[in-house]
């Protein structure tokens, strides 16, 4: 396999671990800065130069795109994934896991558990946010920091929405979130890759630090993940369209809270906290899929003429409720049921036998006429009714 990492910093600890386990497993490696591209549109198919001259074939390629080039990096990302080179992280999935705020949009609908978040931008909106999401303290989170930087713990409602109004005159876009008090200055990192937990930590912060990020101090140890933190891990890691990535998890009372999906993991901390190859899992993991690659079904599942793919709710109500998918009569209509998505659990290319719930989500490629007959009516969301602390009514002279 010839693998190209894409890398601004060849001497990093991450970059050289991948760059030596990719040349003991005998493969061609090459670490290209990511900066040096230049995206060649002018021709009968897409292609790459590299320092001004035409890019040889690669089989795959590895993103470490950071935070300041994400735009250009992921245009690059995108263009190897247009030559049919195989990526394990899309551009639209580093770009997803990039956008904290977009992150969480995506994964509130999958079932993953969360902490309380929200985001506004006019003033007046500061404090019934703060509310919403179970009132002060707070973190109060950049959209697009690292490392810890841009995470402030306000501890009184008056701290915390001058702290976001200070940062939106500065320009900065904040999310809101509810403090996990039980997981104070600890947390989770789960090192995915593929549709596995390959390694795992728990990273605590140094003193009266509540942030556990070894770069503000932080210490790490090797920890076992239940199999919930684990499925919770993977499935965060897959809806993002990322097959390598750390998920960053707090220990809720009620179980694994996701916080992050990060796309780009250093790997020095967990590799010394659990003594793992985790850069060799990861090349392996490449050198598996380079064969046989997974391909973007919105490209390449649309293109027949009528055809394409679409979610279906099985409604309470639906004739389909307690039928089995063989009953359906989907298969008659055309209609194949590529996964079945029943709460937090996901049914990879079910059988005919399975009886449908109410309330499961099919994935499903057919004709589209046909399953669009099958939506029924939009229901409309009933508005959340929240009871706020009664404000006093100040004085009139």
């Amino acid at each position: 396999m010839k693998l190209a990492i894409l890398s601004r910093a060849p001497q990093a600890y991450s970059t050289q671990r991948l760059r030596a386990a990719a040349q003991q497993r005998g493969h061609d490696v090459r670490v290209l800065n990511t900066l040096r591209f230049s995206i060649d549109l002018t021709g009968s198919e897409p292609d790459l130069q590299y320092r001004g001259r035409p890019l040889s074939d690669y089989d795959a390629v590895l993103p470490r795109i950071g935070n300041s080039i994400t735009y250009f990096g992921t245009a690059v990302v995108r263009q190897f994934e247009q030559m049919d080179v195989y990526t394990p992280n899309t551009a639209n999935g580093i770009t997803n896991a990039r956008d904290k705020l977009r992150a969480n949009q995506i994964l509130s609908r999958h079932n993953i558990g969360m902490p309380a978040t929200a985001f506004v931008r006019n003033r007046a909106d500061v404090r019934p946010a703060i509310e919403l999401v179970g009132g002060a303290p707070v973190v109060i989170k950049l959209l697009e920091g690292t490392q810890g930087i841009g995470v402030i713990l306000a501890p009184e409602v008056k701290v915390a929405e001058a702290i976001i109004e200070t940062l939106h005159s500065t320009k900065q876009n904040v999310l809101i979130q509810r403090f996990i008090a039980e997981s104070r200055g600890r947390d989770i990192r789960a090192l995915v890759v593929g549709d596995r937990v390959v390694a795992a930590m728990r990273r605590v912060a140094s003193g009266d630090e509540f942030r556990s990020n070894v770069h503000r101090g932080g210490t790490v140890e090797p920890v076992e993940l239940s199999p919930e933190y684990e499925q919770s891990a993977v499935r965060s890691a897959q809806i993002m369209g990322l097959k390598v990535a750390g998920v960053d998890m707090l220990e809720g009372n009620e179980g694994p809270l996701v916080m992050e999906v990060n796309s780009s993991p250093g790997l020095q901390g967990i590799e010394t906290a659990t003594k793992l190859d985790v850069a060799g899992a990861i090349i392996d993991y490449i050198g598996g899929q380079v064969a046989f690659p997974e391909i973007d079904v919105r490209q390449r599942l649309t293109v027949s003429t009528g055809y394409g793919v679409a979610e279906l709710l099985v409604h309470g109500a639906a004739d389909l409720v307690g039928k089995t998918l063989g009953e359906s009569g989907l298969w008659e209509r055309d209609i194949t049921v590529l996964t079945l998505h029943r709460g937090t659990n996901v049914i990879p290319n079910p059988r005919r036998g399975v009886v449908l719930e109410a309330e499961d989500r099919m994935l499903c490629f057919g004709k589209l006429e046909e399953m669009r007959s099958m939506v029924p009516e939009r229901r409309r969301r009933r508005a959340k009714v929240r009871r706020l602390p009664k404000q006093p009514i100040p004085e009139t002279s």
